[in-house]
């Protein structure tokens, strides 16, 4: 945290703190019909933000899917929001599903872009298409990878980024055939992370995987031509954010 915060970097969950989903990595509390939106919130982060000085801010969410866009209109309310009180800082998302749906999606990109500089729209596939039914409630791999390809067909001037957990159960050619799955869907920015288990209902750790496999994965990822790689046991998706904007 104190890495990021000293980059000028910290990321913002917004929508609550209830999911409608109940992912076995995740330690947020489950909701089949959360609280209200919270209409304040937008300026309440703008505040927050600007009082940090943040140069890149990371903005990411609770899944909503009681709501008829998923949340999508509220992040583009909190994105405008930021731009306005940070005109000089640059912007990352990273979004649930939405469904799958396009029109979400478009009202996130159309928010996202309004400031003409370089931006990051995130969604982690988390782990490999074996263990998503088991590990991300309600998600689809397929459905995952074609949302970042959509966004990026859609606005390629936008970076497009995802992560992965290690640690879940996944074998090492499951982690190899995920980042050609990530590179194949034209994803620019990669991170690798160990898994850590945040309660006892949660998922087990399965494995833990040495500095060293982390390295060699991330040479693999970079050899396959993504623009940058984030790889390491204790890499998050929001780490050394602020880098992904300066990728050609």
């Amino acid at each position: 945290m104190g890495d990021c915060w000293a980059a000028g970097t910290a990321t913002f969950m917004i929508l609550g703190n209830e999911c409608t989903r109940a992912c076995r990595f995740c330690d947020v509390k489950t909701a089949a019909r959360p609280n209200p939106v919270d209409l304040d919130e937008p300026e309440r982060l703008a505040e927050a933000a600007g009082l940090m000085g943040l140069k890149h801010v990371v903005i990411t969410s609770v899944a909503r899917d009681d709501l008829d866009d998923g949340g999508a209109r509220h992040f583009a309310r909190c994105l405008r929001a930021v731009r306005a009180r940070l005109p000089g800082a640059t912007l990352e998302v990273l979004v649930p599903d939405f469904l799958g749906s396009t029109e979400s999606i478009a009202v996130v990109l159309e928010a996202l872009l309004e400031g003409g500089k370089p931006a990051v729209f995130n969604h982690n596939v988390e782990t490999c298409e074996r263990l998503t039914p088991k590990i991300r409630s309600g998600a689809v791999y397929g459905r995952s990878l074609l949302l970042l390809k959509n966004a990026k067909q859609a606005r390629p001037e936008i970076r497009t980024k995802t992560g992965m957990m290690l640690g879940l159960g996944e074998t090492d050619d499951e982690i190899l055939q995920t980042i050609r799955d990530a590179r194949a869907h034209d994803v620019d920015i990669l991170t690798l992370g160990q898994y850590l288990r945040p309660s006892s209902w949660n998922h087990e750790v399965v494995r833990y995987v040495t500095p060293q496999q982390f390295n060699e994965l991330g040479a693999f990822a970079r050899s396959l031509g993504f623009a940058h790689v984030e790889s390491g046991p204790l890499v998050r998706s929001s780490y050394h954010a602020e880098r992904g904007v300066s990728v050609p």
